[in-house]
């Protein structure tokens, strides 16, 4: 009999942790839909609910990652999904190493797994929360002279805290009782709002000066119909139509990235290769069993990005801390006064471009050197190599990862198979050929469909996306709003014809 690892000493606390309830039966469609869209308006409100003594001129330590961690700068949410996509990366990588001996195919283990990662994301939280009350989210002077500096450090981090608990329960309320997944959802929330306004926005580039040639709307539409009405045919060929192509923010570019990446995704997400099946007891009942070409669908990109971010967070911190040896060193990331942004060392290589402004034009011309960062081009070129290659192989492990954690590896797919009644023609109607069949597929299906959504997420990051919204939080918002559309339809089945919880699974 294989040891238990060491984690279940923490087994009495996991038992006892406090989580919503699955529930017991089916769940009629109508309840599902009104608790996800509870959840999101409450995840709206608490989004625009800014935390209370926080000094005007605080930083955000997740600014460049704000659209795929999700939750508002400044506000109660301000950490977002961080803590649960950082505790969910921690568990996969101690477990994928062998450093926690959990056996995620034992379902004691993988039950254990999961409960462990609740109490996980209570102690990222603190660890996301507190670093940041130390030069980041200040408290207000105001704050601070009725409570004094700790109590004023203390009430911020307890209401990041308290934010931060809200949006982990009502994932788990979207999980379990709703449509989809609230991380997913919240994600998708955020970039289409940024979307719409870097689509539509009539308000000046600078909110604090007046429409003007040199400071139009910000919005791609508005932007574009404003130029081209204001300028003459001799300022737009002299620097106009370089304005509305290409130069920030929303230029025509970013949406055409963006319609390129939507187009690409819906797609990817609608090939798959397709499996026979045929009912072992009722002659003549027939099926497909899909694998989608997206296999491994948006997850590798956002845990990548998650993992991302939590390096910059952590480089910004070391670069203003004092600590011996790592405590202000370039090589691991400079930064200037209130950016968020490195210039410099080793997390410089790690960030993504945002744009052809910020990498095609300064390579070609020098008007646009600014942009360098005081790098030379071979440096600007190295560092789009080395994002790529990491940014990639990331995905792929996250892939591979998060396919044997979800239930969706060759055993378990057989074994769903097998429940179902099906058998594929052909074969004889045991769980380890049809184990066999599928090892023809899916991890290759994992690797590649992990490869595709980075390369997306890349190339998004590069031509640049409308609303500055990272062609990550593009190309997760196209899925995640594809897979919804598809869940709702797959409820709505199942509500219309009950036969098809047993062979999806979702009853025994």
């Amino acid at each position: 009999m294989a040891e238990k690892s060491r984690l279940y000493v923490f087994k009495p606390i996991v038992d006892r942790w406090p989580a919503i309830k699955k529930p017991k039966g089916h769940v009629p469609f109508r309840t599902k839909l009104l608790w996800t869209l509870l959840c999101l308006i409450l995840y709206y409100i608490l989004s625009q609910t800014m935390i209370y003594g926080l000094a005007p001129e605080s930083i955000d330590l997740f600014a460049g990652f704000r659209f795929v961690i999700a939750g508002e700068s400044g506000s109660i949410v301000h950490l977002g999904i961080g803590p649960i996509v950082t505790a969910s990366i921690i568990l996969q990588l101690f477990v994928g190493a062998k450093i926690i001996n959990l056996n995620l195919e034992d379902e004691d283990d993988r039950a254990f797994y999961q409960g462990f990662q609740k109490v996980l994301i209570v102690i990222m939280i603190f660890v996301e929360a507190i670093p940041q009350v130390f030069g980041y989210l200040s408290p207000s002077s105001s704050l601070i002279s009725k409570v004094g500096t700790f109590g004023a450090r203390s009430i911020i981090v307890m209401q990041l805290f308290v934010g931060a608990m809200l949006v982990f329960w009502m994932d788990e309320l979207i999980s379990k009782w709703g449509i989809g997944s609230g991380v997913s959802l919240f994600i998708a929330a955020g970039v289409s709002t940024a979307i719409v306004t870097g689509l539509f926005s009539w308000l000046p580039t600078n909110a604090s000066e007046a429409l003007s040639i040199d400071n139009p709307p910000a919005g791609t539409i508005p932007k574009t119909i404003y130029l081209t009405s204001k300028m003459s045919l001799g300022e737009l060929v002299g620097g106009g139509f370089e304005q509305i192509f290409i130069a920030p923010p929303n230029p025509v570019i970013a949406l055409i990235g963006t319609s390129i990446i939507f187009v690409f995704v819906v797609y990817a997400e609608l090939s798959s290769v397709e499996l026979p099946l045929a009912h072992e007891s009722v002659r003549g009942a027939r099926g497909r069993y899909p694998l989608r070409l997206m296999y491994a669908s948006n997850i590798p990109v956002i845990l990548m990005a998650a993992l991302l971010a939590n390096i910059n967070m952590f480089g910004m911190l070391l670069w203003r801390s004092k600590i011996p040896f790592i405590g202000g060193a370039w090589w691991i990331g400079q930064y200037e006064a209130g950016s968020t942004h490195p210039t410099a060392g080793g997390i410089w290589y790690l960030t993504a471009p945002n744009g052809l402004h910020s990498w095609f034009l300064p390579l070609i011309d020098r008007r646009y050197t600014a942009y360098l960062q005081d790098h030379a081009p071979w440096q600007m070129i190295l560092r789009l190599i080395v994002f790529s290659v990491v940014f990639l192989l990331g995905c792929v492990f996250f892939g591979k990862f998060w396919i044997e954690t979800t239930n969706m590896g060759p055993e378990a797919v057989a074994r769903q198979i097998e429940n179902s009644g099906m058998q594929i023609p052909g074969f004889r109607r045991d769980p380890r050929v049809l184990k066999k069949v599928l090892e023809r597929y899916i991890p290759a299906l994992t690797v590649l469909s992990s490869l595709l959504v980075g390369l997306l997420a890349i190339f998004a990051d590069m031509i640049g996306t409308v609303g500055n919204t990272s062609g990550t939080g593009v190309l997760l918002t196209v899925g995640i709003v594809i897979r919804l559309y598809e869940d709702i339809a797959r409820e709505q089945a199942m509500e219309m014809h009950p036969v098809l919880r047993k062979f999806l699974g979702v009853e025994e």
